[in-house]
């Protein structure tokens, strides 16, 4: 009994991965099975694999990367031919209402976001903006600053209130962590957290240019918009917070263990903002 149950046992897992019967399973087991079909079911459990690894995800061009690293090589339109074969497909995307409240007298920046190139290097262009997150013990909110060369999340900080206090903080660690230059442009959407005095006297401070989306155009600030997409779709869709402390550790790990160093960006070649930026120092490097 004991023997069968060491040889069954990953047999059942085999079928549930591949969606296939026992017996379906027995009968191709018996059949003179051709190399290329072989490969296929190896490919198709190691695609299942990496589909789950990625949040349901990745489409075939990032799962050709991570394949490929695992000693896959296979073709896009073979990626393509297998997933649909297993009724692979991506998560959709949610839509999700604004947070801020442009509704204010204070002074607003004009935008230079979609006047000025892109960026070349890090620290040039930092972009930023607020979102929510439910959890048990009611909405809490996150406040990130992006930097538009390497994707990278480089700044962020958690509050239970959608205060002014909450994107100073993001701030203050962006500076700390990444220590920029003068002449960083930070761009924002109108709300009043960004248009605080306060706010405004941390730019002067740290030699920072303001620019502010135009009024009610949420495409002005898209990078920041597809990260909070990204964070939506790939970790809290789905999860459920018992407490803000619980949503803060799981969210801060996602950022820095999965996002920042692993996540694969089509924008930056399908590396992450990690492995992107280290090519960019190792590069400058060589040319000096």
């Amino acid at each position: 009994m004991i023997r069968v149950m060491r040889l069954e046992y990953p047999i059942r897992i085999l079928c549930r991965v591949l969606k296939v019967s026992r017996s379906r399973y027995y009968e191709w087991a018996k059949m003179k099975v051709s190399k290329r079909s072989q490969e296929n079911e190896r490919l198709k459990i190691a695609i299942a694999a990496e589909h789950r690894a990625s949040g349901e995800t990745y489409g075939p061009l990032r799962l050709k990367d991570e394949l490929k690293e695992k000693g896959f090589k296979v073709s896009v339109g073979r990626i393509i031919r297998l997933r649909k074969e297993m009724g692979i497909r991506c998560r959709q995307k949610k839509k999700y209402r604004a947070t801020t409240d442009s509704n204010h007298g204070h002074p607003v920046y004009e935008n230079l976001l979609g006047e000025c190139k892109p960026a070349t290097g890090p620290n040039q262009i930092w972009v930023s903006d607020i979102t929510y997150i439910w959890t048990d013990e009611g909405w809490l909110y996150l406040a990130g600053i992006l930097d538009a060369f390497q994707s990278e999340l480089v700044g962020y900080s958690f509050s239970d209130r959608i205060k002014k206090e909450i994107v100073i903080n993001a701030l203050a660690r962006a500076v700390i962590r990444k220590r920029p230059g003068k002449g960083v442009l930070h761009h924002s959407d109108r709300g009043s957290q960004y248009c605080s005095r306060e706010y405004r006297r941390k730019l002067k401070r740290y030699g920072m240019i303001g620019s502010m989306s135009r009024k009610g155009n949420c495409y002005d600030n898209a990078m920041m918009e597809s990260f909070w997409a990204i964070l939506k779709t790939e970790f809290i869709y789905g999860r459920r917070f018992r407490t803000r402390a619980e949503a803060i550790a799981l969210i801060t790990s996602f950022i820095e263990t999965k996002y920042n160093r692993q996540r694969r960006h089509s924008r930056l070649g399908n590396l992450s903002p990690a492995a992107f930026l280290q090519n960019y120092f190792k590069n400058l490097s060589q040319a000096a």
